[in-house]
C-alpha cells in the first residue's frame, strides 16, 4: 500500500476550510475542538501550513473587518483544494481503515 503524501496538518486544515472561510486563531481553537484537543496546533505551524497551501493555490487569502473593527486574515478553500481534499480524505480513510484491521486482528489489541 502506498503510503500517504500528504502532510496530515494540511488534510487537517484543508477540511477545516471546507465547512466556512476561516482566520488563523479561528482554525486553531477549531481544530482542536473538534480533536477533543489532540491536535493543538501553534502559530508557528499554521501559518506555514496555510502560505504553503495557497501557493499551490489550494485556498486562497482575504482580509476583511472583523466586529471588534480589525481587519482579518481569511482562508477560503478553493475549486483545486476542495478536489485535492476529497482525493486526500479518501486515501487517508483507506490508509487508515487498513491500520485499523490490521490491530483488530492482532491478540490482546483493540
Amino acid at each position: 500500500m502506498k503510503r500517504q503524501n500528504i502532510d496530515h496538518t494540511q488534510l487537517l486544515v484543508l477540511s477545516l476550510l471546507a465547512g466556512e472561510d476561516m482566520y488563523g486563531y479561528q482554525m486553531i481553537v477549531e481544530l482542536a475542538r473538534r480533536s477533543d484537543h489532540t491536535f493543538e496546533m501553534k502559530e508557528g505551524t499554521l501559518y506555514p501550513v496555510l502560505h504553503g497551501l495557497e501557493r499551490q493555490g489550494m485556498v486562497e487569502a482575504y482580509e476583511q473587518e472583523a466586529p471588534t473593527g480589525r481587519q482579518r486574515k481569511y482562508y477560503h478553500l478553493t475549486r483545486k483544494g476542495g478536489a485535492f481534499l476529497q482525493e486526500e480524505a479518501a486515501a487517508w480513510q483507506k490508509y487508515a481503515g487498513a491500520v485499523s484491521a490490521v490491530l483488530r486482528c492482532s491478540p490482546g489489541l483493540v
